[in-house]
């Protein structure tokens, strides 16, 4: 069978609805400021669907700090992977305040989240080590898992029994093999909006042999007493290994780090093959980003503005009767009952078309069947208005999915 020929004949378990999704549900165009309210389709929305947790996107100083690099570097400089000809002393500064920040010793740059994590999985892991993973870890840890010649096990999510139980399987393993364990977990589940039981997880140093690295990309910046993330916020910052965020979230940029030990980051600033092989970042990012952890650590008002914000939102949808599931973090989800995906569809059009609200939609397979979840990420630039609008929005959403008025919809359009 000719490739292609057989590509289009499975498109894949989202794929499938391209026609149906393409450019409303999927890859929308979203146009205007990144804020609490932006444009979709011509019609002005309260956005909850951007990870702008600290609203630095449009934050003046951030803003100057941006345009006034690229005005003086341009977006080329420098030139080359950072092992050859593109390092420079703003990204040796940014990798030192970026350690100093989450209290490790080191710290390495990257180009971005998700190919950092995969290859910094890639290059600490050699055919006789084991990676024990949290099952519902990111698509990039999983990938980054995937990508391991090695056994890897996957434990019940947040379960320590169940981590317990892989953690005595991978123990014998390496005691034949002469390898090492990594136990990979995540700081804040970005589909929950849960916390890694990080506590726990190390508190089974004790008894087993193994290191720890978390990705903690909704964590940064959001969570624990300065901003340092999840490990702060549980008081273990110093027991987690290698500590890896993006700027994606609370930054509002592009690029990533991991911190940890100065010859584990040495050993990946040598070993990580999608930096040796890649062009630095460019320098108005690396500006951009010293000015945001600049703002990061020295305006905590941004970050006690989102809790006001993730603690009033919170409130009111479970006020309201909403399952919001277990999430202790900004990440909130709003459980519905979805029994087809048409369904789903016309609900989130509904919400985006006469109520002006703006969220994204996860549905099967990414969830289980019968299931869908509005992802609300309530940011510091959102007012109550904002929660208030989309709270009553909310409820005739709820009221019309129980009463059948969206099941109705839905086989109009099936037909």
């Amino acid at each position: 069978m000719d490739l292609f020929d057989k590509i289009k004949k499975n498109m894949g378990p989202i794929g499938k609805w391209a026609d149906i999704a393409d450019g409303y549900y999927a890859f929308p165009e979203l146009e205007g400021e990144l804020s609490n309210r932006m444009y979709f389709q011509g019609k002005n929305v309260i956005c909850w669907s951007i990870n702008n947790y600290l609203g630095l996107a449009n934050h003046p100083e951030v803003r100057k700090a941006d345009a006034d690099a690229a005005a003086e570097w341009g977006l080329a400089y420098p030139m080359g992977a950072r092992m050859m000809s593109g390092t420079t002393k703003y990204h040796l500064q940014l990798e030192q305040e970026l350690a100093e920040f989450v209290g490790k010793e080191a710290a390495y740059l990257l180009n971005f989240g998700y190919q950092g994590i995969m290859s910094a999985i890639d290059s600490l892991l050699d055919r006789r080590d084991v990676v024990v993973y949290d099952a519902e870890s990111h698509a990039c840890i999983v990938d980054g898992v995937r990508m391991h010649p090695g056994h890897r096990f996957a434990f019940e999510h947040n379960d320590m029994e169940s981590l317990e139980k892989n953690l005595i399987r991978a123990t014998k393993l390496v005691e034949k093999s002469g390898g090492g364990i990594l136990v990979i977990s995540e700081g804040v589940f970005g589909m929950r909006g849960d916390q890694g039981k990080l506590r726990e997880i190390v508190a089974m140093k004790e008894k087993f042999n193994f290191r720890l690295l978390i990705d903690d990309a909704h964590g940064f910046g959001a969570l624990g007493a300065t901003g340092a993330g999840t490990a702060e916020e549980q008081g273990v910052q110093e027991d987690i290994d290698l500590y890896f965020s993006t700027f994606a979230k609370s930054m509002a940029s592009i690029g990533a780090f991991i911190a940890g030990d100065p010859e584990i980051i040495r050993f990946l600033r040598y070993n990580m093959r999608s930096q040796v092989y890649a062009k630095s970042l460019p320098m108005p990012l690396v500006i951009g980003n010293l000015k945001r952890l600049d703002l990061l650590r020295s305006k905590p008002e941004l970050k006690a503005k989102l809790w006001e914000n993730v603690n009033y939102l919170q409130a009111k949808l479970r006020e309201a009767g909403f399952d919001i599931g277990d999430t202790t973090t900004p990440v909130t989800p709003v459980y519905l009952r979805a029994d087809e995906p048409l369904v789903a569809g016309v609900l989130v059009n509904d919400l985006r078309e006469n109520f002006g609200i703006f969220c994204s939609i996860v549905i099967y397979p990414i969830i289980p069947k019968g299931t869908m979840i509005l992802r609300i990420i309530p940011t510091a630039v959102h007012t109550k208005q904002d929660i208030d609008e989309t709270i009553h929005a909310f409820k005739e959403a709820r009221r019309k999915l129980d009463d059948g008025t969206y099941a109705a919809a839905s086989k109009m359009l099936a037909q």
